[in-house]
């Protein structure tokens, strides 16, 4: 049984009436494409060969993607890839490992979240594995399949230049929202 996310309930403005080039949706993360159809959803599943996390799911049945083409921020079904394949210059950056960043993160400094987690603890070797479904402030946004929830969610990250290390969120959910909450205050 999967989780209900909100979507619609917290972004009920975002699908406009009319909807095209001269209309696009709006929501306060900026353009939202139109809902990617179950079918598209099943074919990204197939085409990685992973059932995708709820919250991720959910989403892309709710809108294809967000932003623009100077401001990407979620990429639609048809972009998302392993970031081995997509981008492989970042995959090969991030996975080496940093003096600061051990390859055996211990799980007591690892599965800690929010303002009390260590941006610099990450595990390297997961990150040419990791999803890429995002770039956004000269970062990338990533689902990781080798860490997940009971409910079937996958860890999402942060990776940008300007980060020691990666924000990490328990789940899509989590980060999304942390990003709808950065946007409200500002």
């Amino acid at each position: 049984m999967s989780v209900p996310y909100a979507w619609s309930e917290l972004l009920p403005a975002s699908h406009p009436q009319t909807e095209g080039p001269d209309h696009p949706a709006i929501s306060p993360l900026g353009d939202l494409y139109p809902p990617a159809a179950k079918a598209e959803v099943r074919e990204l599943e197939e085409r990685l060969g992973v059932e995708l996390p709820p919250s991720y799911r959910q989403f892309l049945l709710f809108a294809n993607g967000w932003g623009s083409n100077n401001d990407c921020c979620l990429l639609r079904t048809d972009e998302v890839g392993w970031l081995r394949d997509v981008d492989p210059s970042i995959a090969e950056s991030w996975s080496e490992p940093k003096p600061e960043n051990s390859w055996s993160v211990p799980n007591e400094l690892y599965f800690v979240y929010g303002l009390e987690q260590d941006s610099i603890q990450y595990r390297g070797e997961y990150v040419s594995d990791t999803l890429l479904i995002g770039y956004w402030d000269d970062g990338v946004t990533l689902l990781n399949p080798h860490v997940k929830t009971s409910e079937g969610e996958w860890e999402a990250w942060y990776l940008a230049p300007w980060l020691p290390g990666a924000n990490r969120y328990r789940s899509f959910w989590d980060l999304a929202m942390d990003e709808l909450r950065l946007r409200y205050a500002s």
